[in-house]
């Protein structure tokens, strides 16, 4: 037979799950979750430009992706509404800290600049980094010919691949193409010979542009996980948040979803 608690929690719905949470891990609520609790409204950090990921496509000026879908199972599971704010790599820290979000979901690598700063759930998926050049290109035809005398390297400020290509490169010159300009653009145009992005990323050239072709690094380059953040001190958010990533890798909706984005290979698992 239920106790009370536990029927008083389950009928109002999808807060039910939330509520048991909180007494399981036996945290207080915070400054998060209490105003996530009462305006029943989960705030969602995404950059909308990453395809496969958090992306509007500009046809349908629909929101799409493996961290759309897994935040809208999120509200299902905790029965709240989600509303999606469009953020970015650069902007993300200050987004969270400032509570303009409550948690961010865009295939966020955990950065030791980035973990020190935010708080992030366990490991959900994992990339190394890419090479993308044209097929025409006479200056970049594999790994070995990136790091050249003369070699103009792409980046998007504010991702991963920055600090570490900026160690890294050691003949090349690096690039950071700041918006609105783009890698895709900059490398059609000559204005750099490759840029570098992560395997979620590069489904969009794939996907989409026949004159791109990704080049794999040889070996494990630089492999770093990837995590949902949420601002640190509210340690009942942070269980929330977790223990939904738990479930779904647990439950298979995360590779289900992750297949379904062309995205399974990158999955980390239970």
């Amino acid at each position: 037979m239920l106790n009370p608690f536990v029927r008083w929690c389950r009928a109002r719905g999808g807060l039910w799950l939330l509520a048991l949470m909180l007494v399981s891990c036996g945290c207080p609520a915070g400054e998060v979750l209490t105003r996530v609790q009462a305006s029943k409204t989960v705030r969602v950090c995404i950059w909308p430009d990453y395809y496969g990921i958090s992306y509007r496509n500009p046809r349908t000026q629909q929101l799409e992706g493996l961290d759309i879908d897994l935040a809208k199972a999120l509200g299902h599971d905790l029965g709240l509404r989600i509303e999606f704010v469009p953020s970015s790599f650069p902007t993300l820290q200050s987004d969270l800290l400032e509570n303009r979000c409550d948690v961010g979901m865009f295939a966020i690598a955990m950065l030791p600049a980035r973990t020190k700063v935010l708080r992030f759930a366990r490991v959900y998926l994992q990339s190394d980094i890419y090479a993308v050049t044209t097929r025409s290109s006479a200056v970049v035809r594999q790994w070995s010919d990136i790091d050249k005398p003369g070699v103009l390297v792409g980046v998007q400020p504010g991702t991963f691949m920055e600090p570490v290509m900026a160690a890294a490169l050691k003949q090349a010159r690096l690039v950071s193409v700041q918006p609105p300009l783009t890698r895709e653009r900059e490398l059609e145009a000559g204005r750099i010979d490759v840029f570098m992005t992560d395997y979620p990323y590069s489904r969009r050239l794939l996907d989409n542009a026949d004159w791109a072709t990704l080049i794999a690094p040889p070996v494990p380059f630089h492999v770093l996980p990837y995590g949902h953040a949420v601002k640190p001190g509210d340690d009942a958010w942070f269980e929330v948040v977790d223990a939904f990533d738990a479930r779904v890798q647990k439950d298979g909706r995360l590779v289900e979803i992750a297949r379904r984005h062309g995205l399974d290979a990158i999955v980390v698992g239970d």
